[in-house]
């Protein structure tokens, strides 16, 4: 079902803040904490980061090649996968953080533009199937808010073992 215009507003504004709900959570984050998994297969703060990064940067694309190409495929990767395979507590997580802020703000920027027609857009995700421009809207709206809460989740976890 369609969004309407004022949810569809809603859900660019909050992917406009994400980077600073990011930020503003990471600065949270003990430095003793950073690196703090929460159990063996769980991201620390700063995994956390630079997952965001690379997962910005496929969104970036993803919804551009839902607007403007013709049958766009949308690739999958393991996120997890990733994390391991690129070492990412080895990864620094200033240019992480750029990385996310630049591509927000220049999404942002097209998609505030993008014509009505362009928002019904009809792709396809390797692991998820259909899917529109709307769909990318309504999933990464919230993925930075969702890993603010998540790294704002392992801060109160780290300072519970603190605590004992």
């Amino acid at each position: 079902m369609a969004l309407d215009r004022a949810k569809r507003d809603a859900l660019v504004q909050q992917y406009a803040d994400g980077p600073a709900r990011l930020r503003a959570a990471l600065a949270t984050v003990p430095p003793r904490a950073l690196k703090w998994r929460p159990a063996p297969k769980e991201w620390s703060a700063h995994e956390i980061v630079v997952h965001c990064a690379d997962s910005e940067t496929n969104s970036y694309a993803r919804v551009r090649f839902v607007v403007a190409e013709k049958d766009p495929l949308i690739q999958g990767y393991d996120q997890d996968h990733w994390a391991t395979f690129f070492d990412y507590h080895t990864l620094p997580i200033e240019p992480a953080l750029a990385v996310v802020e630049a591509v927000r703000a220049s999404t942002t920027a097209l998609i505030r533009r993008l014509p009505e027609e362009a928002w019904s857009r009809v792709g396809r995700h390797t692991e998820s199937g259909r899917y529109t421009t709307e769909d990318w809207l309504q999933i990464y709206a919230d993925h930075l808010e969702g890993h603010a809460r998540q790294i704002e989740q392992n801060v109160e976890q780290w300072k519970a073992t603190q605590a004992r």
